[in-house]
């Protein structure tokens, strides 16, 4: 199967690219998602192998950098866990609703990518992120989207 790629958001006070660098072997699960949407592409599309956008959301929106999955959609524990923020009562062992994959770090850009810059740029016209009305936490991008990204970033 080609590499698909995507952009995943997080809010950096919540977890940033940097808490993804500093983890063991710079790798972490991806939880916490709740739009169906966005599950159902962890859990039937994103592939090992797959390149990653990292994107901080909030009051400072901007791509910080790359991962890779490193491991398919499995079951997200924390929807099991009635302790913790994304727990939902309905989603069981037996029969779990949300799903996660693990990322990897992959590279930080010398200088981060704001939204606004990513609507200046004439070859990302038609990505998911810059339509009008999207919230999605986790999306498709295309190679070219990918690419011209990773360009504008450079790499540390």
């Amino acid at each position: 199967m080609p590499t698909r790629y995507w952009l995943m958001k997080s809010e950096p006070g919540e977890y940033s690219l940097d808490d993804l660098k500093n983890e063991p072997d710079q790798t972490e699960h991806w939880d916490g998602v709740r739009n169906y949407q966005a599950r159902n592409f962890m859990r039937d599309d994103m592939q090992v192998g797959d390149g990653v956008l990292f994107y901080h959301s909030g009051k400072k929106p901007e791509v910080v950098g790359t991962a890779r999955v490193v491991r398919t959609g499995y079951p997200d524990h924390t929807a099991q866990d009635p302790k913790n923020n994304h727990f939902d009562p309905k989603s069981t062992p037996e029969n779990p609703i949300w799903f996660m994959v693990d990322i990897k770090f992959e590279s930080e850009f010398k200088a981060p990518i704001p939204l606004k810059t990513l609507r200046d740029v004439a070859a990302l016209k038609d990505m998911i992120l810059l339509r009008r009305g999207n919230r999605l936490s986790v999306m498709p991008v295309t190679k070219k989207e990918f690419d011209t990204i990773v360009k504008l970033g450079g790499k540390k």
